[in-house]
């Protein structure tokens, strides 16, 4: 199974950009994995919240096939463990999934057209992180959810 993270806009902070490569070189060794970042939209000072969502969105779906499984990461989103979503991502694999997609909003989050397009919507926390910030943490996690589905002794209990 395919697993790809699209995420709105470049890093900006070194530290992050940092941790955020550390993982995204680990997460190939278990599954075929990569990153694809949406150009911030130009102009986004002179459109309002919702048009800028609405850009977004388009960029997405344009990067979204028909048969692609796509997870929000959003604050409504279901909440799970890291051995629950390590079994999230088993199941999407022994069903078959081909293209696991997560989604990674801009500072405004999702446009409805992205809504109505997700399979899923997965929380990392009842906290509201930032979205440079969230990038990093889903990466650990999904680095997380691979060794514990292989048992190795990443994860501790």
């Amino acid at each position: 199974m395919q697993t790809t993270l699209l995420m709105i806009g470049k890093t900006d902070d070194d530290y992050l950009k940092k941790g955020m490569d550390i993982y995204a070189q680990r997460i190939p060794h278990y599954a075929p994995f990569d990153i694809k970042v949406i150009p911030d939209i130009k102009n986004s000072k002179n459109l309002s919240q919702e048009q800028q969502k609405s850009a977004e969105a388009q960029q997405f779906l344009s990067l979204i096939q028909p048969s692609d499984t796509v997870v929000l990461l959003d604050e409504n989103g279901k909440m799970y463990t890291s051995r629950q979503f390590a079994t999230y991502i088993d199941n999407a694999a022994i069903q078959g999934t081909k293209r696991l997609v997560f989604l990674i909003g801009g500072p405004y989050g999702f446009d409805k057209t992205i809504y109505d397009r997700a399979n899923h919507k997965i929380s990392l926390s009842p906290m509201t992180f930032s979205h440079q910030m969230v990038r990093l943490i889903f990466l650990e996690q999904l680095y997380r959810a691979h060794t514990i589905i292989r048992g190795l002794p990443y994860h501790h209990d």
